[in-house]
């Protein structure tokens, strides 16, 4: 990969269906008294490296609610052979990516609504602090925990020893909340994580990823309490 311009542009992506199986409307629901994902589109919007933020969806009420809401943020209407369910991410970032150019791309999730500017910001610096040796970055959140496959034989630890859970090395679960990729690396390996990636790791409870109900309510609730301790007095 070649070095990025002195002052690359930045895009962030967020990518957003219309229709969730396992938590309905959840992209636009209410979330902490506002359509979820005004969450993360505030936060990629207050970012300082990032130029430009595009929403792409299939949804003509995420379209139209982001239209009076945010309209410096550019929506892309997804084409109808990128809509279904089972269309991997990596096909729709790769015809968002023919729509809009840049240097660097940022995608997240309307999902995220922990994550914050600071670490946004700070998953970018870091990969341009690295981009000789990585050609993409992801979020990943640290387990130490001893972990089993599904035929009862231990991944990450020997069940001889046992040794204190915050004594096992650590591994790390990719948590789906940032990425950071160039359109050629997206396109080379058909992937938005290159063959040299950096890995970025995030506090758990900023990490939250909302796949299913409890994840909703646990996120709504971590949201709370987070702005509760941010307004309480010193």
């Amino acid at each position: 990969m070649s070095r990025l311009p002195e002052d690359p542009r930045i895009v962030a992506l967020v990518p957003m269906r219309h229709h969730s199986e396992r938590v309905p409307r959840k992209n636009y629901r209410p979330f902490a008294g506002r359509p979820l994902y005004h969450h993360i589109v505030e936060r990629l919007r207050d970012c300082p490296h990032v130029d430009h933020v595009v929403i792409d969806t299939d949804s003509d009420w995420i379209a139209d609610d982001a239209a009076r809401h945010f309209p410096e943020v550019e929506i892309l209407e997804r084409p109808t052979h990128l809509r279904g369910g089972t269309v991997p991410m990596n096909d729709v970032l790769l015809h968002t990516v023919t729509q809009v150019e840049a240097d660097l791309y940022v995608q997240t999730h309307s999902t995220n609504p922990l994550l914050t500017t600071d670490t946004i910001t700070g998953a970018i610096e870091a990969f341009l602090e690295a981009q000789d040796v990585h050609d993409s970055l992801f979020s990943v959140t640290r387990l130490q925990t001893r972990l089993w496959d599904g035929e009862g034989e231990p991944l990450n630890h020997d069940p001889a020893v046992l040794l204190r859970t915050q004594d096992l090395p650590p591994v790390y679960e990719e948590n789906s909340c940032l990425y950071v990729f160039t359109g050629g690396g997206l396109r080379e390996h058909h992937n938005r994580i290159g063959a040299r990636p950096l890995l970025f790791e995030i506090d758990r409870a900023e990490a939250w990823d909302i796949d299913e109900e409890l994840d909703f309510q646990v996120a709504e609730f971590l949201f709370s309490q987070r702005n509760t301790h941010q307004d309480a007095p010193s």
